[in-house]
């Protein structure tokens, strides 16, 4: 009776049963190599710290430059669609009302996963900015957060100044090594998002005013 039943079932639902079937063991096979990807760098050497920049301002003049969270953002971002040169893995950097937001996606095997990091910005002594992870998110899966940011270090395209430190849940962002025209050198000094107060130090070499 059993075979007879089977012999009766429309051919439509046999194949929507035979095709759920398929799709759940390819989702289980994504889900798996997704996992790979992200716990594949753990063996990978831990990111060597920044040195700190040495410079001389004695033969510079100084200026303290004001800004918004909104202008600071453009030039952010300006900057890095120029650095990926449309990398499919690309990413975006949002100041919000008191954290920095990274927004991108990990893609594996034609499927993308939507990532979501929430960052505390801290100014350093030196003038660069530590930013101290306080949230993430990768879709619906739940996973360890240095392990996203092991992902992230080996997968994206990052500024040289940049450096994730996985072990510490934080990104560094030595502002003080970025290469400028004209050997033009930047300080962090004020990065207060919830006031939409940021200042930066610049020095200009004497020598560009022709002294």
């Amino acid at each position: 009776m059993e075979n007879r039943k089977n012999e009766t079932q429309p051919p439509k639902q046999r194949d929507w049963k035979k095709y759920f079937k398929i799709l759940a063991i390819a989702n289980g096979i994504v889900l798996l190599l997704l996992l790979l990807l992200i716990f594949l760098p753990a063996f990978s050497p831990a990111p060597e710290p920044p040195e700190e920049a040495q410079f001389d301002s004695s033969d510079s003049s100084e200026f303290t430059i004001s800004s918004t969270k909104a202008n600071v953002n453009e030039l952010i971002n300006a900057y890095i669609d120029k650095e990926l040169n449309d990398d499919s893995d690309n990413y975006s950097v949002v100041l919000g009302d008191d954290a920095v937001e990274l927004s991108g996606g990990i893609t594996a095997f034609g499927v993308r996963i939507p990532l979501q990091i929430t960052l505390e910005p801290q100014v350093q002594e030196n003038g660069d900015l530590l930013l101290v992870q306080r949230d993430i998110s990768l879709g619906s899966l739940s996973l360890p957060n240095d392990k996203v940011l092991k992902y992230i270090d080996r997968y994206y395209k990052l500024p040289e100044w940049v450096t994730i430190n996985p072990d510490d849940e934080s990104i560094y962002v030595a502002v003080t090594q970025m290469e400028l025209q004209n050997n033009f050198h930047v300080e962090v000094e004020q990065f207060d998002l919830p006031n939409d107060n940021l200042s930066f130090k610049l020095y200009i070499p004497n020598d560009t005013f022709g002294l």
